[in-house]
């Protein structure tokens, strides 16, 4: 058993914005699989399907960016999913626009999110999909990452949408390491 988890922050102020890349990306990913009917429960809003015979959880804790370790924890716990098969796609400032990461393990890297996530998983071995949103060092972090993306930039995630559900895709039949050599991009 599997799991995709994509972060973000609930309600309507923060759609469209940089931190809720990951909802943006799985919710692409599901409208295009035909996946649509979401339950809710445990501050979480989810979905099950089989993928290739196995049984998936997608993921998106409504308890916001820095408590999203809690929900996780919860879900992981309730499906006994190894920490291995879990899959959690995420903004990354350090990344210029579009750009993709992703990683087997580390450290959270200053996102709250995942540091929650560490923190209640008690390991920071887990998968990373990181989408690059850069950063504006003008801006304080809180305001740039709660910032709307402009039209040009979310032009440029619109264009990414089909790589990175090729990349979910994948997730689920190929070994982690060659996905990291065939997907991870270099930050130029």
């Amino acid at each position: 058993m599997k799991m995709v988890v994509a972060l973000g922050n609930p309600g309507e102020e923060y759609e469209n914005t940089r931190h809720n890349t990951g909802f943006f990306f799985l919710e692409s990913y599901l409208r295009e699989k035909g996946f649509t009917v979401w339950k809710k429960k445990n501050r979480a809003r989810y979905i099950e399907k089989y993928v290739n015979g196995e049984k998936v959880i997608f993921l998106e804790p409504l308890s916001f960016m820095n408590l999203s370790g809690e929900v996780v924890s919860v879900f992981k716990k309730y499906y006994s999913i190894p920490t291995e098969d879990i899959l959690v796609i995420c903004d990354d400032l350090d990344l210029n626009l579009g750009k993709i990461k992703l990683k087997a393990k580390g450290s959270c890297g200053g996102h709250n999110g995942l540091r929650n996530i560490e923190l209640h998983l008690k390991t920071q071995n887990y998968k990373r999909l990181k989408i690059g949103i850069s950063n504006d060092k003008d801006k304080s972090t809180i305001d740039y990452v709660l910032g709307k993306f402009t039209k040009e930039e979310q032009t440029k995630l619109n264009d990414l949408v089909p790589k990175i559900s090729q990349i979910i895709d994948r997730f689920f039949v190929t070994d982690f390491s060659l996905l990291m050599s065939q997907y991870s991009e270099k930050n130029r």
